[in-house]
């Protein structure tokens, strides 16, 4: 992403980027949710930098827009810990999830990131320049 990022938000906008991170992670966990398959699985698991990367340099692209100049760092830390709270509340729940639905539980996070690429792709955010 150091490469190609800047360009990719540059083409896609914030917003585009934001909702090509959740089509690839919906398209990651939609594939570990239907398959054990070393080879797909493989395939599939370099989404999760993509997923990452992506995200993150959408969001370093509208918090100067959206948050005063004055609270920039107090943003990026709820940007910090907002994830970190929901990956927190998200693992306790996957436990759950995976106890009765086994594999199938991958499914609800596929669903999460389907959430993600609608609210992004709806999203009325500002971009910066």
């Amino acid at each position: 992403m150091f490469l190609v990022g800047p360009s990719l938000v540059r083409w896609l906008g914030a917003r585009g980027v934001m909702a090509l991170a959740a089509a690839a992670g919906l398209l990651r966990w939609a594939v570990v949710a239907s398959t054990t398959a070393v080879t797909a699985l493989v395939l599939v698991q370099p989404l999760h930098g993509l997923t990452f990367a992506a995200l993150h340099l959408a969001c370093m692209r509208v918090i100067p827009t959206i948050v005063p100049p004055g609270l920039a760092a107090t943003a990026q830390a709820m940007y910090a810990f907002g994830p970190a709270a929901a990956s927190a509340l998200l693992t306790l729940a996957s436990g759950y999830l995976y106890a009765r639905l086994g594999g199938q539980a991958f499914l609800v996070m596929a669903l999460l990131c389907a959430a993600a690429a609608l609210l992004a792709l709806t999203s009325r955010a500002r971009e910066s320049g």
